[in-house]
């Protein structure tokens, strides 16, 4: 039915309101897609639409299906993953010298947890003999035991602030320890730019989290970015008052597991590309 349209689409002229193959077709299409977005063969052939405004209804339609037969957390997952620039790994060009890529058995890995497919086969944490690692990979990718979390942040922020040196901003990494008696465990600067918002400092907080975790699963089941939504405001809970004690902004880079970054963090990019553009 997707080829009868198409040679519709593209020749309107060579079919009439009563060619069969092209009412198949449209009764096919109406069956795939909501009430609203349904078709006739007369207004196509009046005002024949862009293929890919017909291929985006069907997959908005599907997409919505699939969401709202979905379980909590697997709705969870997939709002995560269909935000803006979540899959934007997927399309990454591999290259070894700049450390963009992965193995065979790495890809197979992570695209069957980003499909929402078993990765573990009923097998328990090498750190925590007792639980045992659920099919969608929450445990995995948020197990404080053993390193890889907290390996995993400070590779983030140092990539962070390797860009932040690219672009020419005074960088320092890990920042804020001890400074004031009030405050004295809390450091609220993963990485410290000296001047980021008209001369004033900026103390970014690095923080990841799973929208597959208990307190945020029905927010993140919800709304797409809801748990990165809750990460930054528990960094400006805990940061704020700090921050403006020592003169810096606080700015929460938050990032869920499945790589959807929060709003902050997005304005951030956003701005930290526009500099390096010029630099």
């Amino acid at each position: 039915y997707r080829q009868s349209l198409t040679i519709t689409l593209r020749s309107p002229h060579m079919c009439s309101p009563d060619d069969i193959h092209m009412l198949q077709a449209v009764t096919r299409y109406n069956t795939q897609v909501s009430p609203q977005d349904s078709i006739t063969v007369e207004t196509i052939l009046a005002s024949p639409p862009l293929q890919k405004a017909l291929s985006k209804r069907l997959d908005d339609h599907t997409f919505q299906s699939l969401l709202s037969s979905s379980s909590p957390v697997n709705k969870a997952r997939i709002l995560s993953i269909s935000a803006p620039h979540a899959g934007s790994w997927i399309s990454v060009v591999p290259s070894t010298g700049l450390d963009l890529h992965l193995d065979n058995a790495e890809c197979q890995v992570a695209l069957r947890w980003w499909l929402g497919l078993d990765t573990l086969g009923g097998s328990t944490c090498p750190f925590c003999p007792d639980i045992a690692l659920d099919p969608l990979g929450h445990h995995a990718a948020s197990c404080r035991h053993g390193g890889d979390v907290v390996s995993r942040h400070n590779h983030l922020h140092d990539i962070f602030a390797d860009f932040c040196d690219h672009a020419h901003l005074s960088v320092k990494v890990e920042v804020g320890h001890g400074l004031s008696r009030d405050h004295i465990n809390s450091r609220p600067a993963d990485v410290l730019v000296q001047s980021w918002d008209k001369g004033k400092p900026a103390a970014f907080d690095v923080t990841v989290v799973s929208p597959l975790t208990p307190v945020v699963l029905n927010e993140a089941s919800v709304s797409a970015g809801a748990a990165a939504y809750v990460a930054e405001n528990r960094k400006h809970v805990a940061n704020d008052t700090r921050c403006q004690e020592l003169g810096w902004s606080c700015i929460p880079l938050a990032v869920e597991t499945y790589g959807n970054w929060g709003k902050e963090a997005q304005s951030v990019f956003s701005r930290l590309a526009s500099l390096l553009a010029v630099s």
